[in-house]
């Protein structure tokens, strides 16, 4: 039932923003991180880099800090695009059009989505958490990027092999694939209940019971890393190349945690391809 960890790093951006970035995809042609709480403007609950304009906050507030993120891209926040997150498998493909969708406000958002697929160098893929897994996944040969957001509900409704089977669509095999898998809630502390077991038994069948197990309390834990994990290899991404974090989200972490600090923040998951005049 463990789920293997590989290292990554919390460092300091040149802006001043602290995130955490993988090794494995440094070396290729993608810029990425997750970010935490520092570096940001907002104050109380959401203290201090919330990226989330739907959860409470000031406005001006939520901008400024999404504009810190920009800048430590060395982007524009018309780069970035933001999705309606719904907990579905819907997958949207994104070209320069797109840019600066969700921004600035939820109301533009590409809707009802939960993962973003892109080939066009600059644009600044981002997905929100606050306990669901933020992954970025890079074919490297192919040159396509892709950012999910799976919570338990877009996890058993298959929202990864869905952005997997998208990224093919433009070339990429599923062999070449990139997959780094963020913080999220740890499997020890994310306790659901019969519906979402029943709902991991029909994904996951005969694997069921490397996805949840019971928690001694008439209730279950789910491990959303390694059920992603199993999802990304089973679409053909040989294990080898799924780097996940390990890093748990809650109130003495870097991340937000939306069980455990409700209201609070929210991090992202930001990715863009680098082309050749981008820094």
């Amino acid at each position: 039932m463990s789920t293997s960890t590989t290292e990554a790093q919390i460092r300091r951006t040149g802006s001043g923003l602290q995130v955490l970035q993988w090794p494995a995809l440094s070396e290729h042609n993608v810029d990425a991180f997750v970010t935490t709480r520092d570096g940001g403007v907002s104050r109380g609950a959401y203290a201090s880099l919330n990226l989330g304009l739907h959860v409470g906050d000031n406005d001006a507030d939520v901008l400024e800090n999404r504009t810190r993120v920009a800048e430590a891209l060395h982007a524009s926040l018309d780069d970035f695009v933001f999705c309606e997150q719904a907990h579905r498998p819907n997958v949207a493909v994104v070209t320069h059009e797109h840019r600066g969708r969700g921004a600035r406000s939820v109301s533009d958002a590409i809707p009802m989505t939960d993962a973003l697929v892109t080939t066009v160098p600059g644009v600044v893929l981002v997905v929100m958490v606050a306990d669901c897994v933020p992954l970025v996944l890079h074919d490297p040969v192919a040159g396509v990027l892709a950012c999910v957001h799976a919570g338990w509900g877009g996890t058993v409704r298959g929202v990864t092999p869905a952005a997997i089977a998208t990224m093919r669509q433009f070339g990429s095999e599923p062999q070449n694939v990139i997959a780094c898998v963020g913080p999220a809630i740890h499997p020890d502390r994310y306790q659901v209940g019969e519906d979402v077991v029943n709902a991991a038994r029909v994904a996951f069948g005969d694997q069921l019971d490397a996805v949840v197990r019971p928690d001694g309390l008439g209730k279950w834990t789910f491990d959303l890393w390694r059920a992603n994990t199993l999802q990304l290899v089973a679409a053909g991404v040989p294990e080898s190349q799924v780097h996940v974090t390990g890093l748990g989200t809650g109130p003495s972490t870097p991340f937000f945690s939306h069980r455990a600090e409700n209201p609070c923040g929210r991090f992202v998951a930001a990715a863009r391809l680098r082309g050749k005049d981008l820094p």
